[in-house]
């Protein structure tokens, strides 16, 4: 403990690497002052609201009250609205309370901050106020609330994509914030919560996951062209699987789907097989059975391992809403289609469709 405490510099109370956050919101300042436009204010005011703000307000930066006022002060003018009010509400979220505004010294200096600056920049004249200053800072906040909601939207809901948790320093490990939100931002990866919700797109752009598959199931049930269009794509991917797995008899699906494309499939090209279909929506299963034949077994329940213990081969949807890792790591069946988004190749695995954005990647135990 005191040789962490040495080789923090005394300025900062938690890391070093905060002083990073601290850098980057002061550009975040420079660039509005010098090359400001509603794109950029917009980005920025998204990024800010969820890197150096966010993380401000779990664990705030340093060591002197002071500065932390100060510097809570410099965020509520790069948000346009009391950094202080943003930090009540956001806890009262993690305490699953409702919001209530409290005034303070701190929270009063801000009002007059956020106050000045709207003033100094509606002097820059309407055509700016409005144009450049109000649509961006309007579209910052649609993107945050955009954010908060698709965090949330089907429970807590983690992204642990690469590129966005370096470039939002972690704010992708939402389940995991969550269960511990005193955890500071660099240990985030370390405690992954086992089965944790999780998705394939970060929360700002989980509204395309959730309607294009949604909308694409739904529009296939009334246009034969699209139905035709995707069983074709799959039949010819699932061929070419099956061409390198031994015989296959009995086919567990998780997900019937609204369309059950991959169940017609399976039909077609192993016709002895039984195949079974899983899913905990009675009404996709209603909407699926006219395409089924009598042989298609159903069975009205979510996902558990234990129910495709006899499988020989597991196929699991892209819309499959889970721990996706578990099935890579540690497969619960002999062989296991996973649909997965184009760019996400693991191992063996074949392209259904560039126009779909999405590919079969085969796991074998």
């Amino acid at each position: 403990m005191r040789e962490a405490q040495v080789a923090t510099p005394a300025v900062l109370r938690h890391s070093p690497r905060d002083a990073l956050l601290v850098a980057l919101a002061a550009g975040h300042g420079a660039l509005f002052l010098t090359v400001p436009s509603a794109p950029l204010i917009a980005l920025a005011l998204w990024w800010t609201a969820n890197t150096a703000a966010h993380n401000f307000i779990h664990l705030p930066f340093f060591r002197a009250r002071s500065a932390n006022a100060a510097f809570s002060a410099y965020l509520s003018l790069l948000l346009g609205l009391p950094q202080t009010l943003w930090r009540d509400r956001h806890l009262a979220h993690h305490a699953g309370r409702p919001w209530r505004m409290r005034w303070s010294r701190q929270l009063a200096i801000e009002f007059v901050v956020v106050a000045a600056l709207w003033v100094v920049v509606a002097s820059r004249g309407p055509e700016f106020f409005v144009w450049t200053w109000t649509a961006g800072w309007l579209g910052g906040l649609l993107l945050c609330w955009m954010q908060g909601h698709y965090e949330h939207v089907r429970g807590t809901v983690s992204h642990y994509g690469r590129a966005y948790n370096l470039a939002f320093f972690n704010d992708g490990y939402h389940v995991e914030h969550h269960a511990r939100p005193g955890l500071h931002w660099t240990a985030l990866p370390t405690a992954v919560v086992p089965g944790a919700e999780h998705s394939g797109w970060p929360a700002a752009l989980r509204w395309l996951e959730l309607s294009q598959l949604n909308a694409l199931e739904r529009l296939a049930l009334r246009w034969r062209r699209l139905q035709r269009f995707m069983v074709e794509r799959h039949e010819r991917a699932f061929r070419k699987l099956l061409a390198i797995l031994p015989p296959v008899r009995r086919v567990t699906i998780i997900g019937g789907g609204l369309f059950p494309r991959t169940a017609l499939v399976l039909g077609r090209l192993v016709p002895a097989a039984e195949i079974t279909i899983i899913d905990r929506s009675a009404e996709n299963l209603a909407r699926a059975r006219p395409f089924l034949g009598s042989s298609v077994r159903v069975v009205e329940a979510s996902y558990a391992p234990e129910l495709c213990r006899d499988a020989e081969l597991l196929v699991v949807p892209l819309a499959f809403s889970g721990d996706r890792r578990a099935f890579y790591a540690h497969p619960p069946a002999p062989a296991i289609a996973v649909h997965d988004w184009i760019w996400r190749r693991r191992g063996v695995g074949v392209v259904v469709s560039f126009l779909l954005l999405k590919r079969i990647n085969l796991v074998r135990r």
